[in-house]
């Protein structure tokens, strides 16, 4: 089992390196692009289709290691001045309701990555580009944002134990 949780935790991990490596292209692609606009020169006309497919990307392979580490947007607001049962109850219930979104969205992406693929629809803009690339992140992301929470519901972890600022004593 050892093996499959370090199996799991290196492809979250390395979903959330090249969500950085991606973001950190997509810069230097800006700063080229920009940088040959000043001076005079043509840029590449693919620039702002890339950057955008990579924002989606970015965001996507992203997720999962955000909610692990509990770097993500959440409101405890409200749980704070509950008793504590009363939290349990309510932290199980949005765990429930978040596998099952998040396993409806990895099913409809799943869906749509698949009609792309089978009828080879292509993104027309400044390059062509096969729509299933674009698409393609999202089952995954939601798949991995499935177990996310699926650890949380079971008690592996609590999402509202400690939150990513506390851990680094901000």
């Amino acid at each position: 089992m050892s093996a499959v949780v370090r199996g799991y935790n290196f492809i979250l991990n390395g979903m959330a390196v090249i969500a950085g490596i991606l973001i950190f292209a997509s810069f230097v692609m800006i700063v080229v692009d920009v940088t040959m606009r000043i001076t005079g020169l043509k840029p590449p006309s693919f620039t702002i289709a890339v950057v955008e497919y990579i924002l989606l990307w970015f965001a996507m392979l992203a997720a999962p290691w955000l909610l692990r580490i509990k770097g993500h947007v959440f409101i405890d607001a409200v749980k704070q001045f509950l008793p504590g049962a009363v939290q349990k109850v309510i932290a199980k219930l949005v765990y429930s309701i978040c596998i099952v979104s998040s396993s409806i969205y990895c099913y409809h992406a799943s869906g749509l990555v698949y009609v792309t693929w089978t009828k080879e629809m292509i993104d027309v803009r400044s390059i062509d580009m096969p729509q299933w690339i674009l698409f393609g992140p999202m089952p995954v992301c939601f798949f991995f944002l499935t177990i996310e929470f699926i650890r949380y519901l079971i008690g592996i972890d609590d999402m509202y134990s400690q939150s990513l600022a506390e851990r680094e004593g901000v």
